[in-house]
């Protein structure tokens, strides 16, 4: 007895000027004939329309005039349908290729252009990787903005099995060494959906300088302190011996100073859209910084922060002794304390992400599910599996799929 006739796979490409209600006059053809959709996919630029309709084409389908049917409508409306037949092989290897890897290329910056999109994708494709979408997360750019002043992101989704990952990542590091943008590479897992504990280093991360520098100069010895600080965050000095070094020379300080530094500190550009975003899409967040908790406090107020570890300035009869009140947190206090939260959650390492800039950072971006170095240090920038330094601190969102219409209003 012989087999039925294998039905035929058709794709359906429609293109031209969008229109409502475009896409339910043609289903309604198919759905009239009991089409099977096997896959669909749309996109519109500046009201220009490109949509993909996947079908299975039974024999019946082909002798009742289903293409006709389609043609004239799509005449009607306005818009161009092509027709590809789909070998079985070809639909097959399609099906298979599903269980590919997925990763997300996103691309950050005041202004993206042609030279950036081919680089990036010119990486991807010498490891393998296909660009399944191209989306814009950022919004609409009015022409009258000139080039870097305003904020792009274009995220592209590409699949494959590159041999590599850190190899790619090198090679993306060097990209935004040649050019003004960031560019981030994370794998589009479950887990970039699930995310729900941000934790913040404070000092030039949720605020620009650092606090004990500012009571440094109150107290004379600015330059110092400094000086001390810098090759700290650069990972040159133990951060334990050279922070009691620094608290040290902070002795007879009046405590009204404290006062003063919260005055004339100000947030970090971006920190407060960030934190108010994430706060209503239900996100933990959390303050884990080498800093000090009189600031700490502060900005857990003003921003409705969760959680907060920091460093206790001994103050004695309003004069600050010059020691810190243990223990100190440091790289490893900051892990520490991120994992315990976690677990208080009821959340596993994959679902936190951590924001720093200096190498006592390091510890908990490297066991966070997303680190992010922000604004970091060249030791942090090449450790970190995600930086951002041309936006403010709001760019963060990007990477978490958050698009900016989502957070107007």
């Amino acid at each position: 007895m012989a087999s039925p006739p294998q039905n035929r796979v058709l794709l359906l490409g429609i293109t031209g000027h969008d229109k409502a209600g475009l896409t339910h006059s043609l289903t309604a053809i198919l759905s009239a004939h009991s089409a099977r959709i096997l896959d669909i996919g749309q996109a519109v630029i500046h009201d220009s329309l490109a949509l993909g309709i996947l079908v299975e084409l039974t024999a019946e389908m082909e002798s009742s005039g289903l293409a006709g049917q389609l043609l004239e409508k799509a005449e009607e409306l306005g818009v161009h349908i092509r027709f590809t037949e789909i070998s079985g092989a070809d639909y097959d290897g399609w099906v298979s290729a599903q269980s590919k890897r997925r990763y997300l290329l996103t691309l950050l910056g005041t202004c993206i252009s042609a030279e950036h999109l081919m680089v990036a994708s010119g990486i991807a494709a010498r490891h393998g990787l296909n660009i399944d979408s191209i989306d814009r997360l950022s919004g609409r750019t009015p022409l009258e903005n000139e080039a870097g002043t305003g904020r792009v992101c274009i995220e592209l989704a590409v699949s494959g099995e590159p041999g590599d990952e850190e190899k790619i990542r090198e090679e993306l590091l060097q990209m935004t060494a040649s050019y003004d943008l960031d560019v981030a590479f994370q794998q589009d897992s479950l887990y970039r959906r699930t995310r729900r504990l941000v934790a913040f280093d404070m000092d030039s991360t949720l605020i620009q300088g650092e606090v004990i520098d500012e009571l440094a100069k109150l107290a004379g010895v600015g330059e110092q302190v400094q000086a001390i600080t810098e090759a700290a965050m650069r990972g040159e000095l133990d951060f334990q011996a050279s922070f009691r070094k620094r608290v040290s020379l902070l002795k007879g300080l009046p405590a009204s100073a404290l006062d003063e530094v919260i005055l004339r500190v100000p947030l970090m550009d971006g920190a407060e859209r960030l934190v108010t975003t994430l706060r209503r899409l239900g996100y933990k967040t959390a303050i884990l910084s080498g800093g000090f908790t009189f600031f700490g406090r502060t900005l857990q107020q003003r921003l409705g922060i969760d959680y907060l570890h920091a460093n206790e300035l001994a103050i004695v009869d309003g004069i600050v002794t010059g020691e810190v009140i243990p223990p100190i947190v440091d790289g490893a206090r900051k892990a520490e304390m991120l994992k315990m939260i976690a677990e208080k959650e009821n959340l596993t390492m994959d679902q936190v992400i951590a924001v720093g800039d200096g190498a006592n950072d390091l510890p908990m971006l490297s066991m966070a599910g997303l680190g992010i170095a922000f604004r970091a240090k060249p030791v942090v920038r090449r450790s970190a599996k995600q930086a951002i330094s041309k936006l403010g601190l709001d760019g963060i969102l990007y990477l978490l799929g958050v698009r900016d219409r989502d957070t107007l209003g």
